[in-house]
């Protein structure tokens, strides 16, 4: 079904830039990078995906069971995403709250040209309708822009983006007050709460916007991804979930901490997360919810904790992952998989549906993509997805720009440094769109 072309590339890190403007052609596009952070589990440094032969695009009603008939029926490889709001397919759900962004539910695309990177080796793999264009796009690739200006030129087209909060501060801490109380009375242990910020009649570069936030951040699980008139530009450095044959590997995040320059003061804050015990908790909780998550589909006795709260370092913030593994008999279905764990712990609360619903009460604006996913599923039933946080959504038709932080809430949270960890997390894209 696909022809593959093996070459070597001299210098990767040239080619990827050169790649990534080449593919701007296209109206389909899924860019995955991994920043050469060094993981575990990991089979490529970076993916493209481009020009959709056949895609799916549906709201949530049916949503994974369209996505499983599609999965199975293309029997290919597919990229795209799943909103956070696919909640409302597997839970007597809803969402009410505003959109301003438009993104449909669920989006996945058969590629016709699928480029992989390991080390210094691109794999080509097209479908045979355009496999004689190989050799042609190869040289083409070589003479695009080798670099990335991401100063932000007073001439540029695009104006200075403002930007504007959904709530307020003291709105903010009132609702957290609000969280505290649920979990006072026992109704939940733990929710994500979040914040949206936006501009309106604002337009951007989407390519250059993510290389200026792909390089304040470096994450491992970096995207650019293009639809049409409808971007994400994601900086996330979290798995959700991830299928190497029949193992299946979760990595929830829950706990932050700001980096510092200086080296002696930069280990006392990792030593001082890895023992906080706030931030403990709150990640142990996500690990029992992961853990009974895997189990739905898990063969008995499969599901481990590899990793239980270690501090990793990124570039802008250390965060505590935990790794959560579990084994699958080969005839499940690598969607049923995802419908069961979906959406990420990480991103919702426990008990997990009592905390859906009172996120929905208690914010703003609807999450969309954001918290949702976007990665990919092979021909073998393999796949990979991120957890799409640390992330710029634009809508360019719209001329609306978005991007939504939050934080795990807990019996032990204070509303006030529950606001500074938002904002902790929002620097990189406000530095992103602001420049500043």
């Amino acid at each position: 079904m696909r022809s593959v072309e093996k070459y070597t590339v001299e210098d990767p890190s040239e080619f990827k830039i050169r790649l990534l403007h080449w593919a701007q052609q296209f109206e389909d596009v899924v860019w995955l990078d991994s920043n050469d952070y060094h993981q575990q589990y990991s089979s490529y440094d970076a993916v493209l995906a481009v020009d959709a032969f056949t895609s799916i695009r549906t709201d949530y009603h049916g949503a994974f069971d369209k996505l499983k008939e599609y999965q199975e029926k293309t029997a290919d490889w597919i990229f795209g995403y799943l909103s956070y709001d696919l909640k409302n397919d597997v839970e007597n759900l809803v969402s009410k709250n505003s959109d301003s962004l438009n993104f449909p539910d669920l989006y996945f695309f058969q590629p016709k040209k699928l480029l992989l990177f390991k080390d210094n080796l691109l794999e080509m793999h097209y479908l045979r309708m355009v496999d004689d264009e190989m050799e042609e796009d190869f040289k083409l690739i070589h003479t695009f822009p080798d670099c990335v200006d991401l100063s932000h030129n007073e001439d540029s087209p695009y104006g200075k983006v403002k930007i504007s909060l959904s709530i307020t501060k003291d709105v903010y801490k009132d609702k957290v007050k609000k969280m505290l109380s649920h979990i006072h009375r026992g109704d939940i242990y733990e929710a994500n709460f979040c914040q949206e910020f936006f501009a309106k009649d604002s337009c951007i570069d989407p390519l250059q916007t993510y290389y200026h936030l792909n390089d304040i951040s470096k994450p491992p699980f970096a995207t650019f991804f293009k639809m049409g008139d409808l971007f994400l530009l994601s900086a996330s450095p979290e798995r959700y979930l991830r299928k190497e044959g029949q193992k299946i590997i979760s990595q929830p995040i829950k706990g932050t901490s700001k980096r510092s320059d200086k080296e002696s003061n930069d280990k006392k804050l990792i030593s001082d997360l890895r023992s906080d015990l706030k931030e403990r908790s709150e990640n142990i909780m996500i690990v029992d919810l992961v853990r009974n998550d895997l189990s739905r589909t898990a063969t008995r006795g499969s599901v481990e904790v590899e990793e239980l709260c270690k501090v990793y370092s990124f570039k802008q913030v250390h965060q505590m992952i935990s790794t959560v593994v579990s084994e699958v008999s080969k005839s499940t279905s690598p969607v049923d998989i995802i419908r069961t764990t979906f959406p990420m712990g990480s991103m919702t609360g426990a008990p997990k549906i009592s905390a859906m619903r009172i996120i929905e009460e208690l914010e703003e604006s609807k999450r969309g993509l954001y918290s949702g996913a976007v990665g990919y599923i092979t021909p073998n039933g393999d796949f990979d997805f991120n957890v799409v946080i640390r992330s710029i959504l634009y809508n360019a038709e719209k001329k609306y720009i978005s991007y939504t932080v939050g934080g795990a809430i807990t019996a032990k949270s204070d509303p006030d440094k529950e606001y500074e960890e938002c904002l902790l997390k929002a620097r990189a894209m406000r530095e992103a769109l602001e420049g500043l």
